[in-house]
C-alpha cells in the first residue's frame, strides 16, 4: 500500500475527501476530538475499511474505545465509487461517562487511478504492475524500455524525429513506448480536482509525451500531427490530462530524445498526480502520485559472428579492381551490396572509418542505428543523407576539431562476440577501442565524447587496447574475429610478425629463399605511401622503393627490419594479454596470422608502424565467407605461400577465403579491405534488458 496521506477532520463538521483505491488516509483521532473526549467509536458504509493504530480490542464497531493521544485511524476504500460522496465514515466522541460529545463526519469518493507501462517487458502494457516505478536488470527484472526516436519518418525532408516536436506519421508511434492511464470512478471528478502529468527538470531534455486529441482511432487517422497533443516536453514539465469518467483508458506515447551518456544515466520517471483544491486563488495540493520508470535503450554494436544483412563500399576512380572483387564476394555470399558513388563520397573511400552500424531495441520494436564518427572526412554526409530514414536511426557525437585524431575513425571501434570472463557473462560481447599506451603523455586517443558515449551504454563494457603504435592507429589493423564451430564459437585473429618470420624461415629451409614478394605485380607509382604529411620511412629494405619485389632471403637477412617487427610483436603481445584477460580467452581461442610491419617516423618524430604487405587481418567477414586483402606473398609451386597459410588456418574452421586485390587503391593509402567496407548485421537474439548488471 502507498504511504498513507494525512487527513484533517474537525468535530461537529462534515468533510469531503477523495481516496484512491490502494492508498490510505491517516486520520489523527486526537486532532479531531472535542475537549474532554475520553472514548470514540467508528461507523462506516460497506465500501470503507478502517483500522485503529495502535490496535485495540473491539467487541462491536459501536462500542466506545478508549482514546489516547496516539490513536490513529487508517482509512481505505475497496472499490471505486459510482457517484461523488457515495461513501461515509463517522467518528463519534464520548466523554468520561460515555456521553456523546460530538461527531466528525467524512464523506468519501473512491477513485481507481493507475499509470501503466510495459514493466514486465513482454510488449503489452499490463495493469498496475507493482514494479512499474523502478528499474531492475536481469531476466527476472522489471521496468519499461524507451527508444530514442532517432530515425526519420520524413523520407524526403531529412530531419531526425527527435528534432521535431510533433508526430508526422502514424508509423512514428512504433518508435515510442505506449503508456496508459486507467481510471475508474464517478462520471466526473469532484469540483476543483484535476489530474496532472509531470516530469522533473532533469528528465525534461530526454523525453516527450503525446496523447491523441481524441481517444477514437478514427480521429487519430483523420489527421496525424493535428491528431496528437504534446503533453510533456522540455518546455512543458507539467500538463493536465483528462479524467474521462466511469471505466476509462487514456493512451499516451512516450518518445525518447537522447541516448545514455556521461551526464544521463538513461533512467526517466514520469509521474501522474491527483490534485486537490484548497481554496480559490491558491494552488492545488497533490494528494496521490503514481510513477513509472523507463530506461532508454542503449546503442548496441554487432560483432562479425552475427548474420550480415547488407554490405557498403565506395566507388572511386581508382578502385575498379577492388570493387569487382567485392561485388563477386558479396554476390556469392548472398547479401545485398550498396555502392556509395563518387558524387556522394567525393573521393573518400574509407567506409569503415566514417561510421559504425548498431541497433536499438524495445520489447515492441527494433531498428538499426548508425553511429557517425567525428572524423568528418568527405564521406561525412553519407550516414545522414543516405542512411537515415524510416526505421533507420542516426546518432553522432560532436568533438572539437582539435581533439579529433585518426583514432576517432571507426576502424578503431570493434566489438567482440559474446564471452564469459571469470564467471561474468557478456552476452552482447564487449566493445574494443584503441588508445595511447598508458604511460604515454603525448599519444593520440579516441576523443572523450565518443568514449563517454560508449561507456554509458553499459551493455557492452568497453576494453581499451594500445593502438597508437600504428601510423593510422586502428585496432582493425592487428585484430579481428571470425566465427568458429567449436570452443567459444569464434576465434580471435591477431597479426603476428613472429608467425610471418616462422613462415618465411620455413620457406627458406625448404629451398624457396629466392621466392619473391610482389612478383609479377604492377603497381602504378603512388607517392603517398605513406602520406608524407603523416610519416617517412626510417628503414627501407636494402634501399628499395616500397613496391619493388623482394626475396624471402633478403627479408630474413635484414636485421634492422626484424628489430622493427620485434617491436611490433611486443605491442601486439601486450594487447594479446589484455584481450585474453578481458575476454576470458585461452591461446587455443587465438590464431596468429603471418603479417610483417615496418616502422615510419611521423611529423612528431614518433616511430609508428604500417603493414609491409597487405594486412590480411584487415578483412571483411560475411558469414562463412572471408574477403581478405591479397598479400602478394612469395610463390611456391605457383601459389602464394601467404594465401596458402591463410586458407589452411581458416578452412579448418569451415571458412572460405577470397583474396581481393586492394594494393594500389587501399593498401598504399594505409588501409585494407575492412577499412574500405562496412557491414550492417542482424541484432542479437539476446535481449539487452536481461543482462544481470
Amino acid at each position: 500500500m502507498i504511504r498513507p496521506r494525512t487527513l484533517r477532520v474537525d468535530y461537529g463538521k462534515t468533510a469531503n475527501a477523495v481516496c484512491v483505491v490502494g492508498s490510505a488516509l491517516h486520520l489523527g483521532l486526537n486532532r479531531s476530538a472535542p475537549p474532554n473526549s475520553t472514548f470514540f467509536s467508528v461507523k462506516c458504509t460497506p465500501n470503507v475499511q478502517y483500522s485503529i493504530v495502535p490496535p485495540t480490542q473491539v467487541t462491536s464497531h459501536l462500542s466506545p474505545i478508549a482514546l489516547d493521544g496516539k490513536s490513529v485511524l487508517l482509512i481505505s476504500m475497496t472499490s471505486a465509487s459510482q457517484h461523488e460522496n457515495d461513501s461515509k465514515l463517522t467518528v463519534r466522541y464520548y466523554g468520561e461517562n460515555q456521553e456523546v460529545l460530538s461527531n466528525a463526519i467524512l464523506h468519501l469518493t473512491a477513485l481507481e487511478i493507475s499509470l501503466d507501462v510495459d514493466a514486465d517487458r513482454d510488449g503489452v502494457v499490463e495493469k498496475d504492475n507493482p514494479n512499474k516505478g523502478s528499474w531492475k536488470w536481469g531476466p527476472n527484472g522489471h521496468g519499461a524500455v524507451l527508444l530514442v526516436n532517432c530515425d526519420s519518418e520524413r523520407r524526403y525532408a531529412k530531419q531526425l524525429d527527435t528534432e521535431v516536436d510533433y508526430i508526422s506519421k502514424l508509423s512514428d508511434l512504433r518508435d515510442m513506448s505506449e503508456m496508459v492511464l486507467r481510471t475508474r470512478g464517478p462520471a466526473k471528478l469532484p469540483h476543483g480536482y484535476k489530474l496532472t502529468m509531470h516530469i522533473s527538470q532533469g528528465d525534461a531534455e530526454s523525453v516527450r509525451v503525446y496523447t491523441p486529441r481524441s481517444q477514437s482511432i478514427g480521429s487519430i487517422l483523420s489527421g496525424v500531427s493535428g491528431g496528437f497533443t504534446r503533453v510533456l516536453s522540455s518546455q512543458v514539465l507539467s500538463g493536465q490530462v483528462p479524467y474521462l469518467g466511469g471505466v476509462a483508458e487514456t493512451n499516451f506515447y512516450v518518445e525518447g530524445l537522447r541516448f545514455p551518456d556521461k551526464d544521463f544515466d538513461g533512467l526517466i520517471t514520469i509521474n501522474l498526480s491527483l490534485l486537490e483544491p484548497i481554496c480559490k486563488g491558491l494552488p492545488e495540493t497533490p494528494i496521490f502520485t503514481d510513477s513509472v520508470v523507463f530506461r532508454v535503450a542503449p546503442w548496441i554494436m554487432t560483432p562479425n559472428t552475427l548474420r550480415p544483412v547488407e554490405v557498403f563500399v565506395c566507388s572511386t576512380s581508382d578502385n575498379y579492381g577492388f570493387l569487382k572483387g567485392m561485388k563477386s564476394l558479396v554476390a556469392r555470399s548472398g547479401y545485398k551490396l550498396n555502392i556509395c558513388h563518387e558524387y556522394m563520397n567525393r573521393g573518400d573511400r574509407w567506409m569503415q572509418d566514417e561510421l559504425e552500424f548498431g541497433y536499438i531495441e524495445a520489447p515492441h520494436h527494433r531498428f538499426p542505428v548508425v553511429l557517425d564518427s567525428p572524423r568528418d572526412g568527405k564521406l561525412l554526409d553519407f550516414p545522414y543523407n543516405e542512411l537515415l530514414g524510416p526505421d533507420f536511426g542516426y546518432v553522432t557525437r560532436v568533438a572539437l576539431r582539435k581533439d579529433v585524431s585518426s583514432l576517432d575513425s571507426f576502424g578503431n571501434l570493434e566489438v567482440s562476440p559474446p564471452v564469459t570472463v571469470n564467471g561474468k557473462e557478456y552476452p552482447l560481447g564487449r566493445i574494443i577501442i584503441g588508445v595511447a599506451f598508458p604511460t604515454t603523455t603525448n599519444g593520440r586517443n579516441m576523443t572523450k565524447v565518443v568514449q563517454d558515449f560508449l561507456w554509458a551504454q553499459k551493455v557492452q563494457q568497453p576494453i581499451a587496447l594500445f593502438s597508437d603504435w600504428l601510423v593510422v592507429g586502428h585496432v582493425d589493423e592487428f585484430m579481428t574475429f571470425v566465427p568458429a564451430p567449436d570452443r567459444k564459437g569464434f576465434r580471435l585473429l591477431l597479426a603476428s610478425p613472429d608467425a610471418g618470420y616462422k613462415l618465411f624461415r620455413g620457406l627458406q629451409k625448404s629451398g624457396h629463399g629466392q621466392a619473391k614478394l610482389f612478383e609479377g605485380m604492377y603497381v602504378r607509382p603512388f607517392l603517398q605511401f605513406p602520406p608524407p604529411s603523416m610519416c617517412k620511412p626510417i628503414h627501407l629494405l636494402k634501399g628499395r622503393s616500397d613496391q619493388e619485389q623482394i626475396t624471402v632471403d633478403e627479408i630474413l637477412e635484414d636485421e634492422a627490419f626484424q628489430a622493427e617487427n620485434n617491436y611490433v610483436q611486443s605491442c601486439i603481445d601486450w594487447n594479446r594479454d589484455v584481450l585474453k584477460r578481458e575476454l576470458g580467452l585461452e591461446d587455443g581461442d587465438i590464431i596468429d596470422l603471418p603479417i610483417l610491419f615496418k616502422l615510419h617516423e611521423d611529423v612528431d618524430q614518433e616511430f609508428r608502424a604500417v603493414a609491409f604487405y597487405p594486412d590480411m587481418v584487415n578483412m571483411i567477414v560475411l558469414g562463412q565467407s572471408l574477403g581478405i586483402p591479397k598479400p602478394f606473398g612469395p610463390k611456391v609451386n605457383g601459389h602464394c605461400a601467404l594465401e596458402a597459410e591463410m586458407c589452411s588456418l581458416m578452412e579448418g574452421l569451415g571458412l572460405t577465403c577470397t583474396f581481393i586485390d586492394d594494393f594500389a587503391s587501399y593498401h598504399r593509402l594505409l588501409g585494407e579491405v575492412h577499412c574500405g567496407s562496412n557491414v550492417r548485421r542482424e541484432g542479437f537474439d539476446f535481449k539487452w534488458w536481461d543482462l544481470d548488471l
